[in-house]
């Protein structure tokens, strides 16, 4: 049975500190494991979920269309760690921005997304609509130094979605109470980053999730349904560099909240 002690040692055994961890049942009456859920780590690219998610209440409202075609600017240009199709000039689809942020973690299509929405709307919407009140869109994504211009960033505050409204979100995502939720379990369910807890999974598991990466942090979370049908959020936020030795402490970790799942 997993227990809050058990998630302790398996981080600790698998290298996984500093950390915070959430692992919370959705198909049955279980008490949430929550390992430091406040913890204030800089979310990288977790931050592109709860963005998707404002998007996809705007087009709901009717206020925005997923056939909605943007242009890409030269001020949104930065690094991606796969090759974008966002070149500036070419017109992407609100679909397409959405599934490339995702599945991809592309930074332009974020900031083109911080263009589209506005940042406090953005940042308005996830906090009335979802609940996701420690949630905040501050500063546009670099790929690589020297970061991307942005005149809009205050100069001090950076983007905040903590473990507790990842798993929040995620929850919601799972229970469709956020619009067009089937289309963000797709997206999420095709994610091509999945080197972290994905290798830690059973073969018949399903994990729609998204990650995040930096020099200095490294974190992964989602929905995971496993072989025989039960349903799980998982979050795993850590305070280390993102490499391929401490990415791959993800899978150790991940084995063994498996085994008691």
């Amino acid at each position: 049975m997993l227990t809050e002690d058990l998630v302790c040692r398996a981080a600790v055994q698998a290298g996984l500190q500093p950390g915070a961890f959430i692992v919370r049942r959705l198909d049955a009456a279980q008490p949430a494991i929550q390992v430091d859920p406040e913890a204030a780590f800089y979310p990288a690219s977790m931050i592109k979920t709860p963005l998707a998610a404002a998007a996809l209440a705007l087009v709901q409202d009717r206020e925005l269309s997923l056939d909605d075609r943007f242009a890409v600017t030269a001020g949104n240009m930065t690094a991606n760690d796969k090759p974008s199709p966002l070149v500036p000039g070419y017109e992407s689809a609100l679909r397409e921005l959405i599934d490339l942020m995702l599945t991809r973690s592309d930074n332009v299509a974020t900031n083109m997304l911080y263009d589209v929405l506005g940042r406090d709307r953005a940042t308005g919407i996830v906090h009335s609509r979802f609940g996701l009140t420690r949630t905040a869109f501050r500063r546009k994504l670099s790929g690589s130094l020297p970061l991307i211009s942005d005149p809009e960033w205050d100069g001090e505050h950076r983007n905040t979605h903590p473990p507790s409204d990842a798993a929040r979100l995620f929850e919601l995502i799972a229970r469709s109470q956020v619009p067009l939720a089937t289309l963000l379990r797709d997206v999420l369910a095709r994610q091509q980053w999945n080197n972290k807890l994905s290798e830690g999974l059973h073969a018949g598991d399903r994990f729609a999730h998204k990650t995040g990466d930096t020099d200095e942090v490294t974190h992964d979370g989602g929905i995971l349904e496993t072989a025989d049908g039960a349903r799980y959020v998982i979050v795993a936020y850590t305070g280390m560099e993102s490499n391929d030795a401490n990415n791959a402490r993800f899978g150790a970790f991940m084995r063994t909240l498996r085994a008691a799942l």
